[in-house]
C-alpha cells in the first residue's frame, strides 16, 4: 500500500499536465465547433480536400455540423494523447527507479518484486481511469452551450469506453518495455515510437484499400471513431485482441523483471 500511494503522489504532477493539455484541446475544440454547427456550407470547404486524405481522416464518417460527429472527428486526438500518456506512465514506473538510482531501496523492502510491480501497475491505472474521467467531465462541461442531446451523450460514453481500451493496451506495452530494457533510457521513447508508427500505419490502412490488413495491428484501427458511431458499440473480434495484447504483455512484463540483473 505504500509504494501504491508513493507511485500515485509521484506520477500526480504528469496527471495534471496531461489533463492540463487535454482540458484545453477539448475547450478550444469546442470554440472552434461554433463554426461549423448547423452550418451545412462549412462542409463545403471539405470538398478541396484530397478524397485519400479524407478517407485517411475517417471525415467522411462523420457530420462536422453535428456536436457527435465533430466530436467523432476529435477522438482520434483522445486516443493518440491516452496512447502516449499511458505508455509514459506504463514504462516510466519501472525504469524510473534504475534511472534515479532507487532501484536498491525497492530490492531490500520485504516484499517480492512482483508485489512492487503490481502496485505501481495499480497506480498507473489509477491515472488511467482518472485522465479518461477527467476528458469525459471537461468534455461535458465544454459542450453544454450546444445543448447535446442522449444520442451525443451515448456517443461520447463509448469514446470513453473506447479510450480507455486503447490506453490499457499501450500501458501494457510500456510496462514490458520498462521491465525488458536494460537500456532503461530507451523505454519511455520506443513506447512512444510504437505508438506513432501504429498510428501511421492506422492512417495508411484507410487511405489504400490493399493495406486494408494493417488494422489488425494497430489498435488505433480497433477503436475506429467511424465505426463506434456507425454500429454504436465496440466490435468483439478487436476487444479479445485487445485483451489478448494487455494479457501478454503483463504476464511476460511480470516474468521478465522477476529475473532480470537491475541497474543499480
Amino acid at each position: 500500500m505504500n509504494i501504491f500511494i508513493r507511485e500515485l503522489r509521484a506520477n500526480l504532477k504528469s496527471l495534471v499536465i496531461w489533463s492540463v493539455i487535454i482540458a484545453l484541446l477539448i475547450m478550444v475544440g469546442a470554440a472552434k465547433f461554433s463554426a461549423f454547427a448547423g452550418d451545412p456550407e462549412m462542409l463545403k470547404m471539405l470538398d478541396s480536400m484530397p478524397p485519400a486524405m479524407l478517407d485517411a481522416l475517417n471525415m467522411r464518417a462523420f457530420n462536422l455540423t453535428t456536436l457527435s460527429g465533430y466530436y467523432g472527428l476529435m477522438f482520434i486526438y483522445f486516443g493518440l494523447m491516452g496512447a502516449i500518456a499511458a505508455a509514459m506512465w506504463g514504462s516510466d514506473i519501472i525504469s524510473k527507479e534504475e534511472r534515479d538510482r532507487t532501484v536498491e531501496f525497492s530490492l531490500v523492502l520485504p516484499v517480492s518484486r512482483s508485489r512492487v510491480v503490481t502496485a505501481k501497475v495499480l497506480a498507473a491505472l489509477v491515472n488511467c481511469i482518472a485522465f479518461v474521467l477527467i476528458t469525459w467531465a471537461v468534455s461535458l462541461v465544454a459542450v453544454r452551450s450546444y445543448n447535446p442531446d442522449q444520442a451525443f451523450h451515448d456517443f461520447l460514453a463509448l469514446e470513453m469506453q473506447a479510450m480507455l481500451s486503447i490506453e490499457l493496451i499501450f500501458l501494457a506495452v510500456g510496462l514490458l518495455l520498462g521491465c525488458a530494457m536494460k537500456q532503461y533510457k530507451l523505454s519511455g521513447s520506443t513506447a512512444v515510437a510504437i505508438i506513432l508508427t501504429t498510428y501511421f500505419m492506422s492512417i495508411i490502412s484507410g487511405m489504400q484499400e490493399e493495406l486494408d490488413f494493417l488494422k489488425y495491428f494497430t489498435p488505433f484501427k480497433y477503436f475506429d471513431a467511424g465505426e463506434l458511431f456507425r454500429t454504436g458499440r465496440m466490435d468483439g473480434t478487436y476487444l479479445l485482441i485487445s485483451a489478448t495484447i494487455i494479457v501478454v504483455s503483463v504476464i511476460a512484463a511480470y516474468w521478465i523483471y522477476d529475473r532480470r540483473d537491475l541497474y543499480i
